[in-house]
């Protein structure tokens, strides 16, 4: 039996619908990420999932049974499910180990490895109030666990945070999934956020189901531009115009192709398509090469500093793995 069932959920709000008939199911141990741009549904997925928000139509199955929405149950929620809110909130004017102690329920052994795969054993005697966002963002999660729940909702936990924090949080998130052993939820639009992170994705638009998959096949095969843009740049070419321009001599199983950056190869001179670079550019990790093609305009990635500059002509051909 799933440790989650999602039934045909749906949901309006101002008779505006936001969830269609959405449904999946969730394994102990897996890490899901629910992906789309802001309006889609996922955090209004999500707190139907915790109990928070009652459905219009179908039903959530924890174990088995029904999740009772806010309209049944007198305290909102699900014992065994914790959801960290974008808009989460300590107490003012308590250390932050008063705050972990009145919401724990576990031995010590397992306090302390809380405390230690949060990262906060040096924030324990500080106040809520000399706390930075990022260092409560860590204490409210670590309160959520202290109830020992089986499955952890996590709602854009990296959005309000700098790059050193964000980091951290990343790293949390992946112990507590991984060492902790705690199925988890998360929603975010960010791609370098979610694919190194998740079992699988579950893309939504306007409230309704898109795609779902592994995360490398929603990357690589994605159903339309909606998905291809939310996980990183592509260019959309028509096979016709790939096959008459030179770019590919295969017959591809779609059309059009969505070519992410990487799935172009330069290649030597009299081979594939002419191309003409118009920018070199220093991403961190990699170079990004803007070129133009047949008056269209495409993004190339590659690893290693090219030997090209502006106003070169290169030669292209797709990389016969993708797609």
């Amino acid at each position: 039996m799933p440790l989650l069932e999602a039934l045909n959920l749906s949901k309006s709000i101002r008779d505006q619908p936001v969830l269609r008939n959405i449904s999946f199911s969730l394994e102990a141990g897996e890490k899901l990420v629910i992906a789309g741009v802001t309006g889609s549904g996922k955090s209004s997925l999500l707190k139907i999932i915790a109990g928070l928000m009652q459905t219009d139509g179908g039903e959530a199955r924890f174990r088995g049974s029904r999740i009772l929405g806010p309209a049944e149950k007198l305290m909102a929620g699900h014992p065994s499910i914790a959801y960290l809110s974008q808009h989460f909130e300590l107490r003012n004017n308590y250390r932050v180990e008063e705050l972990l102690e009145m919401a724990n329920k576990m031995p010590e052994e397992k306090y302390g490895a809380i405390i230690e795969v949060c990262r906060i054993g040096h924030l324990l005697k500080r106040r809520t109030d000399q706390l930075s966002g990022g260092e409560k963002q860590r204490i409210a999660t670590a309160r959520l666990l202290m109830g020992e729940p089986e499955l952890l909702l996590l709602d854009e936990p990296y959005s309000n945070l700098d790059l050193a924090h964000r980091q951290v949080m990343k790293d949390m998130i992946r112990d507590i999934s991984n060492s902790e052993h705690i199925t988890c939820i998360l929603v975010s639009h960010d791609p370098a956020d979610t694919l190194p992170w998740a079992d699988r994705m579950l893309v939504l638009n306007d409230g309704q189901w898109v795609q779902e998959g592994s995360p490398e096949k929603i990357y690589r095969e994605p159903v339309d531009e909606y998905v291809a843009g939310l996980l990183g740049p592509f260019t959309t070419i028509g096979l016709e115009d790939a096959m008459a321009g030179g770019l590919t001599d295969r017959v591809w199983n779609r059309n059009p192709l969505l070519v992410r950056p990487e799935n172009f190869q330069v290649v030597d001179p009299g081979q594939g398509a002419s191309a003409v670079v118009r920018e070199v550019r220093f991403a961190g990790m990699f170079f990004e090469i803007q070129a133009v093609w047949a008056n269209r305009l495409v993004t190339i990635r590659s690893s290693s500093r090219p030997s090209y500059a502006t106003g070169d002509t290169i030669h292209l051909k797709l990389d016969t793995g993708q797609g």
